[in-house]
Parts: structure tokens; sequence; C-alpha cells
């Protein structure tokens, strides 16, 4: 909700909101080799978005992981070109997936890189092997001149990630805050926000449906607008965040329609419950005789998600109009 105490925070910042693509939205047709990481950059630019979050997959065999170092520095140097920041994502935290991440993230001048764990076992003991994870990060890329977010990502409550971060001695790692990832931590968005607010620094803006689970929740991504996601108040907390200046410094539009992911954590699961193992987020292929035209859908409906945000956002600014002229 606007209020007269953010509506000034709101008018001041709104405008300027940094957004950035996210490769998710294009997920199948980057899958099928359709749509190229050097495309998302032509995307990003005829939107007039601030950037692009791009995962080491994405593109299969033209992917920032097969591009050699020649390759890698073209891309940067278009985005450059551009005036385009780049953001680099990985599906682990293991001392493999980091060090590749953080290469293909400095050789593409990116300033950002993106992580989430994804280990099996008891709590307690995959908190330790993510410590772990963090203590060699800090150790050899506190340095790097690179930020480095620690998304929740489906297994994790947000007073664990919380801790993950308070306890890493790292001013260059924060959180990154995705509208439905805590859905299969059987937490609410709002009441996540606020646990993680002290440590947020990046956004997935995306919107889902909750799917009732044996006592535990898990989300199903749907076009925005159409879920169960409090999207207007949690862009407004969003927004809000940070006194002397804006603490969220990239929102990225990942639409995701079809995507799934089941409950993870649930009630009454005890201090030490049993982490799954899980393989990286992937949505389903449709049948083969209705692929073109989902192909087709999937670009219409990423930026029909641009267009829904910054109708939200002018919403959220109309409010902040109202309360100042009250």
């Amino acid at each position: 909700m606007v209020t007269k105490d953010n509506a000034h925070k709101i008018l001041a910042r709104v405008d300027n909101l940094p957004l950035y693509l996210h490769a998710y939205a294009y997920h199948l047709n980057m899958r099928l080799e359709r749509i190229l990481p050097s495309d998302l950059l032509d995307i990003a630019n005829e939107n007039n978005l601030h950037g692009v979050k791009i995962h080491v997959l994405d593109g299969e065999g033209y992917s920032l992981e097969n591009m050699n170092n020649n390759e890698l520095s073209a891309f940067g140097d278009k985005a450059r070109k551009l005036q385009l920041d780049i953001h680099i994502e990985t599906s682990a935290s293991d001392k493999k997936s980091i060090d590749q991440a953080v290469s293909i993230a400095l050789k593409t001048g990116a300033s950002s890189v993106r992580f989430y764990p994804r280990y099996e076992g008891n709590l307690q003991d995959v908190l330790a092997m993510i410590m772990q994870d963090i203590h060699y990060l800090r150790e050899h890329y506190q340095d790097s001149g690179l930020t480095f977010t620690l998304e929740q990502h489906e297994d994790l409550k947000s007073h664990e990630l919380v801790s993950l971060v308070q306890n890493s001695d790292m001013t260059s790692l924060s959180l990154l805050f995705d509208f439905a990832n805590m859905i299969n931590a059987n937490e609410q968005p709002l009441t996540a926000l606020d646990t993680m607010s002290p440590h947020i620094t990046q956004v997935h803006i995306k919107d889902a449906l909750i799917i009732n689970e044996k006592e535990g929740l898990g989300h199903k991504a749907c076009t925005s607008g159409q879920g169960d996601m409090p999207f207007k108040e949690l862009l407004t907390k969003l927004i809000c965040l940070g006194d002397d200046k804006p603490q969220v410094t990239a929102y990225g539009l990942e639409e995701e329609v079809d995507y799934y992911a089941p409950a993870f954590r649930f009630e009454n699961e005890g201090d030490n419950p049993w982490i799954p193992w899980r393989q990286m987020s992937e949505t389903p292929l449709p049948e083969p005789e209705l692929l073109e035209d989902r192909l087709i859908k999937e670009k219409h409906d990423a930026i029909q998600q641009l267009k829904f945000v910054r109708s939200v956002l002018q919403q959220i600014k109309n409010e902040a109009h109202v309360i100042l002229t009250k």
C-alpha cells in the first residue's frame, strides 16, 4: 500500500526503475536455439531495459558456457555499445559452478553473479555445505569487483537465507528475491519479503498459482496478473527499500508460464528436515504439433509481462501522486 511516508520515495524512483530482461522469459526458444544470447541484448535494447540476466547455459550450443574468449568479449562489447548491464546466473553454488560463472562474468564485463544451492540432505548438513561454498566465494572473489546474489529458490526458508548472508562476512553478497519461490518452502510472499528485506538487492518478477499439496505448497507460474502473487504490494515494498537511495538495483522480468515446482518444505517438519535433490529449473516442451505456436506465445508472453509490469508501476505512481495531493 502506498502511504504518505513512502510516496516521495516512489515518485523519486519509479520512473527509473532498473528493469532487466531475464533470459528465462525466452526459455523454450533458447532451448531450441531460436533465440540466442546476442538476441537478448537486442530485445532489451528495443524495449528500453537496463540490462539482461542470462544463465550460463541459455542458448544451448550457443550459450555463454560454450563461447570462446573472443565470443564472450564480443558479447560484452555489444552490451556496452547498447549501454546494457549484464548479470550472469548459475544454478549451483559449488566451486566448479562458481568458478565458471565468475570467469564468464569477468570476460563479458558483467557486474553481478547469481547462484543458488542444490544439495540433498538434512537441512543442517545442507546449510553447512552452503556455508563452505560461500567461504570459497569470499576467499577467491570478494575483491573481483563483482557483486553476488543468493536466490531464494524453493527449498530454503527466508530466515535461513538471511542467516547465510549475515554469517558470510562478505560485503558483496546479498539476496535475490523471487516473487514466487518462497511458496515451495511453505512461506507467503509478503512475509518472506519482510524477513529478507534488509538484504535484498535484486528481484525476479513473475506470477504464479499456489497449489495446495500434502501439508505443503507448490507453485505453477502463469501469465503475470493472473496468479496469486500480490504483485502491486510486492513492487511497492521493493521500490521503497533503502532510505537514502534505492536498495534494489535490478528487477528481472522472468515470465515463466507453465513452469511448475512442487512443495519442498512442510508443516510440522521439525527443525532438521530432509531436503531432496532437484534438477535445474525447466519448463516442459509441448507436443511437437503444438511447438511452433508455443514458441510464438512465449515471445508474446514476455512482452506482455513487460507491459503489465509497467502498467502496475504507473498505478503505484498514480496512487503516490493522489496521496501527496490530498
